[in-house]
């Protein structure tokens, strides 16, 4: 499933594009095409294609692993789920494999909406506080501190792996960056939150935004990503090395089920006390 870093990418690309693809801001979604109703969360097929026809699109924003796309008084998302990915294509190229709505544009190009398991929604809303409104903060926010997460941590009494794994309390992680901040801020995956300290805390938001500025600048990982992938697999600290040493102190790098995910830590640099 792609992650904060893997749709920050995208996201990036469609913006700003790049040597194969052009960037999409300002142009105009002549018309679209629903290959999968399923796909298409709301509103209907016929008043999504009303509506979304002759639209701009404005400018492109991630919020947790959600993409935002600012039409006319509107607003397109996406939500890639499992397998979902968004490929941008010249109108001369076939269209993708497993793509379930696909736009077409003024300049062009269209953009697919590809997802092999159907797992993926889109929405064209008005009203975005009904879809993105559960979300808990966005960890690169300039307005997120280390102070809120302190805070946000001793309100709850929870572990702290499945904890960080909730949308509604920090947006945009996944298992992979959890559990290589987890590490890095010496944190065993058990461990309650409202019993991790001030310094704990800090130590836990500098790691968070180390594993998520590092995985954008390496295009995001491959394992879960499985359409076009990055390099931050190969800078893995922890994640499915169980068996394997630790870089930093030698030990056997464990592997535990916390909240039904797989997690991996290493029991000397992060012990359960």
């Amino acid at each position: 499933m792609p992650k904060l870093p893997e749709v920050e990418t995208i996201c990036r690309k469609l913006v700003y594009g790049d040597r194969s693809i052009p960037s999409i801001i300002g142009a105009k979604i002549l018309t679209a095409e629903i290959l999968w109703e399923g796909s298409l969360a709301e509103p209907s097929t016929e008043e999504f294609l009303e509506r979304i026809s002759n639209t701009e699109i404005q400018g492109i924003h991630r919020r947790g692993k959600y993409f935002v796309f600012e039409l006319t008084e509107q607003k397109l998302v996406m939500h890639l789920r499992m397998s979902g990915d968004l490929i941008l294509t010249s109108d001369h190229e076939e269209i993708p494999k497993y793509a379930r709505i696909v736009f077409y544009f003024n300049n062009g190009y269209h953009l697919n909406f590809v997802d092999s398991r159907k797992f993926g929604r889109v929405w064209l809303t008005c009203e975005l506080e009904k879809i993105l409104g559960s979300l808990g903060s966005e960890p690169l926010s300039e307005a997120y501190t280390s102070e809120i997460l302190f805070a946000d941590l001793q309100r709850h009494h929870r572990q702290i792996k499945p904890l960080l794994l909730d949308q509604s309390f920090i947006a945009g992680l996944g298992n992979i960056y959890t559990d290589e901040a987890l590490y890095l801020a010496k944190i065993h995956p058990l461990k309650k939150s409202n019993e991790i300290t001030r310094a704990q805390a800090e130590q836990l938001f500098k790691a968070i935004q180390t594993v998520l500025q590092k995985g954008i600048q390496m295009n995001g990982a491959s394992i879960d990503w499985v359409y076009r992938g990055g390099n931050f697999q190969n800078s893995l600290m922890v994640y499915r090395r169980k068996g394997e040493r630790c870089y930093n102190c030698g030990d056997e790098i464990k592997r535990i089920v916390v909240g039904q995910r797989g997690t991996h830590y290493c029991p000397t640099c992060q012990p359960i006390k």
